[in-house]
């Protein structure tokens, strides 16, 4: 699983980093997502997908 974080679409929610911390986390510029761990293990993979659908603006996605 590769993540994938679209900045332009961001709205800096932060629901992410909530969610999952040690792969997420916010710019202090503008909020917007920063990926920590593009390549998360196993063990956090349910976490990491339930991030992506908590996203309000759609800005992460999972390549498998």
């Amino acid at each position: 699983m590769k993540i994938k974080a679209d900045t332009g679409v961001c709205v800096g929610a932060g629901m992410c980093a909530l969610s999952v911390p040690e792969v997420f986390d916010q710019s202090e510029d503008d909020g917007t997502v920063v990926v920590l761990e593009p390549d998360p293990p196993a063990s956090r993979e349910a976490a990491v997908r339930r991030a992506v659908q908590l996203c309000p603006s759609g800005a992460l996605s999972i390549e498998e």
